[in-house]
């Protein structure tokens, strides 16, 4: 063990000085070289190919925002499902059918949803959770 404990962490020390110096060099270099020819259409926000219309501070539904956390909390629970596969062997059936019921909750979460009409965009406000 080296006399120093931080003497370990220098080559992650330059390592991430290095990058940060080259990523600030890339930044000022094409903002030195890079052309500058700004235009109307080039000033214009940039939405999808999509002409912008309206004020960009409308309010949304608050469905709009709903749909956004289920998204979330489905993809986070879906996250652990890749854990479980990579040690599904050595957790033989029992891991199986912890898994079984964990899928099942998980569903059942999503049938309540879909059956609520949380889901459903075409419905009017009001309706659903």
């Amino acid at each position: 063990m080296p006399d120093n404990y931080f003497a370990r962490y220098l080559p992650i020390l330059i390592h991430v000085l290095f990058a940060l110096a080259l990523a600030g060099a890339i930044v000022i270099l094409s903002t030195l070289v890079g052309k500058h020819r700004p235009s109307r259409v080039k000033l214009q926000p940039y939405e999808c190919g999509i002409t912008p219309v309206g004020d960009a501070r409308q309010r949304f539904s608050v469905k709009f925002y709903l749909v956004a956390m289920l998204f979330i909390l489905f993809d986070v629970e879906a996250v652990f499902l890749y854990p479980w596969a990579v040690i599904f062997r050595e957790l033989k059936l029992f891991g199986f059918f912890e898994m079984l019921v964990y899928i099942l909750v998980l569903l059942t979460g999503f049938y309540y949803l879909w059956k609520k009409g949380v889901l459903d965009w075409n419905k009017p406000e009001g309706s659903g959770l």
